[in-house]
């Protein structure tokens, strides 16, 4: 904690899914109110460089999360808003951080920057070894770019930048929308909607072979915060819980842990997205001393439960 004692810190993205619980977890680390910076939208566009500017102004330590994000839909619907205000944002806050001598910036990645097949698990090593997933690839690339400034940032200026790939979240406050949402909270209001209307199935996309990993938001931010306080390389650094499920298998266990009898469709036209997916986490562990908490099943319970207890 030692770390962030007098530290003047900017979150970016902080009304967001996971800015929320960065933010909590900054408090309970000593971070005094009245040096903690959580900027939202209303706060700033960092599409403008005067508002990028004006965050990072007599900061410390910038966390950037602010992003514009979605599942396989809205990633086929926007490919170049994705692209576009994604780069932008993390270049102009990057270079304004740079310019205004803040002490260490925190950016976020995103596993949908690695290649569409990469080896499982995935080592940080393989993430230039081929094209992203097509339907995710401008946002993953824009992401990416991220990484490549931070790195010849730190080359000329000296400027310490770090680059994190997290896997796809979860948890409670999601974004449940089912235009923009990803697969577990796209789920679980699937099912709860058909319970309401005593239907007989749910429609979900793809085959149900693609497997994914999943983080509990929670330990996202603690994985985060620790990386701020203790890591200060060039290299990437995977973020995830280690381990993978089918999307048939997380279908199935959502509709039982929400007792939908019904049966699951399988919408075979649309895509799948990338094959697989699964992070060596080792890196993250042996450089910070990360390593997820939060049980899947017990994830997803608290996910459910927050959802039902909050939806409209």
């Amino acid at each position: 904690m030692a770390f962030w004692d007098g530290k003047r810190v900017l979150v970016t993205g902080a009304g967001g899914f996971l800015g929320r619980f960065v933010v909590e977890r900054l408090k309970r680390q000593g971070v005094a109110p009245n040096k903690l910076r959580a900027w939202d939208i209303k706060d700033a566009d960092l599409r403008r460089w005067n508002d990028c500017a004006r965050a990072v102004e007599d900061i410390d330590v910038a966390i950037h999360l602010a992003a514009k994000v979605g599942g396989i839909g809205l990633n086929r619907e926007m490919p170049g808003t994705l692209f576009y205000e994604n780069a932008v944002m993390g270049i102009q806050l990057m270079e304004a951080a740079r310019q205004a001598g803040v002490k260490k910036f925190v950016a976020l990645g995103t596993i949908c920057a690695y290649p569409k097949f990469t080896p499982v698990p995935f080592k940080e090593a393989d993430l230039w070894s081929g094209y992203p997933e097509e339907t995710n690839a401008p946002y993953g690339l824009a992401k990416k770019m991220l990484l490549v400034q931070a790195q010849a940032y730190r080359a000329q200026f000296g400027f310490n930048a770090i680059y994190l790939l997290p896997v796809n979240l979860y948890g409670p406050g999601d974004n449940f929308d089912p235009k923009s949402s990803h697969v577990i909270p796209a789920l679980i209001r699937k099912f709860a909607e058909a319970k309401d209307k005593g239907r007989k199935s749910v429609e979900v996309w793809g085959t149900g072979k693609a497997s994914r990993e999943f983080l509990y938001v929670e330990d996202a931010a603690e994985g985060i915060c620790l990386a701020a306080e203790k890591y200060d390389g060039p290299e990437p650094v995977n973020l995830g819980a280690g381990f993978e499920i089918t999307i048939k298998d997380l279908a199935d266990t959502i509709s039982r842990l929400m007792d939908f009898k019904g049966k699951i469709a399988w919408d075979t036209s649309k895509p799948d997205g990338q094959p697989r997916r699964m992070l060596d986490v080792s890196r993250a562990q042996s450089s910070f001393g990360f390593k997820a908490r939060t049980r899947f099943e017990d994830g997803l319970k608290k996910t459910i439960d927050w959802y039902m207890a909050n939806r409209g």
